[in-house]
């Protein structure tokens, strides 16, 4: 089989997808597969191969797999049209406020003056929290203030992270971070956080139903995680994020979710190799 990965450049995603694919890999040839790491663009025998896995940033994710449906190759990975809906954060939030999911107020940054402070913004495109920044009572920067960046109420509360992957559930995460701090790019890969299983087995129940919501309400085909905030003043869940092209290698906040929930890595390699 093929372990598709990123292109070597110069962007931290990239390096960290690489890493993680080539993890990846690894454990596939401990379980006894014949694997081939190939870079993205340069995958020539890539069409008769019977197998391919992707394990792309999520850029490049969106144009690899746009490519393989379009040429009817199958593979292993989220669905094009899945990873559209899920990229565009505004149009994510506006699709969950409207099945009734709670979300942060939500505008385009140069609409947002009806935005409640404190605020927060965030790229309305991309993923792993690059580029996210605390607002607080401060205006939007004027450079800022176009439709490629999005602003939301600040919401104060415990950060859960959850897997899926279709119709499986994972077992909630909470987050230790400080109160207010937002699980930024720094924090997901410089200096993560402590996660633990959520004590409270009504709000674990309550995550759970909720995940799984989300991910039939995005049409996830493939693994997702999901990001919720349980609001301290209001007892909500609140919607964040749903990723339908995370990190999935040993250590990630989805292989977590699953092993805390008694599914082993074994049984998660054999879910990520389903097409």
């Amino acid at each position: 089989m093929i372990v598709l990965i990123d292109r070597l450049r110069v962007d931290p995603l990239a390096w960290i997808h690489r890493r993680e694919a080539r993890g990846i890999a690894r454990e596939l040839e401990t379980g006894h597969h014949r694997v081939a790491v190939v870079t993205y663009g340069q995958q020539t025998q890539a069409r008769s191969e019977p197998r391919i896995l992707l394990r792309l940033s999520d850029p490049v994710m969106r144009e690899a797999t746009a490519e393989h449906v379009r040429a009817n190759v199958p593979y292993a990975g989220p669905g094009a049209a899945a990873l559209e809906r899920c990229y565009d954060k505004y149009e994510a939030t506006r699709a969950a406020a409207a099945a009734g999911i709670a979300c942060p107020e939500t505008a385009l940054a140069h609409r947002s003056s009806d935005i409640p402070r404190p605020r927060v913004l965030k790229p309305r495109r991309g993923s792993d929290s690059i580029g996210l920044r605390l607002l607080g009572e401060s205006p939007v920067p004027e450079r800022c203030r176009n439709e490629r960046y999005i602003v939301q109420r600040q919401i104060f509360g415990r950060e859960i992270t959850i897997a899926v992957f279709r119709a499986h559930v994972g077992a909630p995460l909470g987050l230790l971070l400080p109160l207010g701090r937002p699980h930024s790019f720094i924090r997901k890969y410089l200096l993560p956080p402590n996660r633990t299983a959520l004590a409270d087995d009504a709000v674990a129940a309550r995550v759970r139903a909720l995940a799984e919501r989300i991910a039939r309400m995005f049409g996830v085909d493939w693994a997702a995680r999901i990001d919720l905030i349980h609001e301290t003043a209001s007892d909500r869940l609140v919607f964040l994020e749903c990723d339908a092209a995370p990190l999935v290698g040993t250590g990630s906040a989805w292989a977590a979710s699953f092993e805390a929930a008694g599914i082993n890595r074994a049984d998660q390699l054999r879910f990520l190799l389903r097409r």
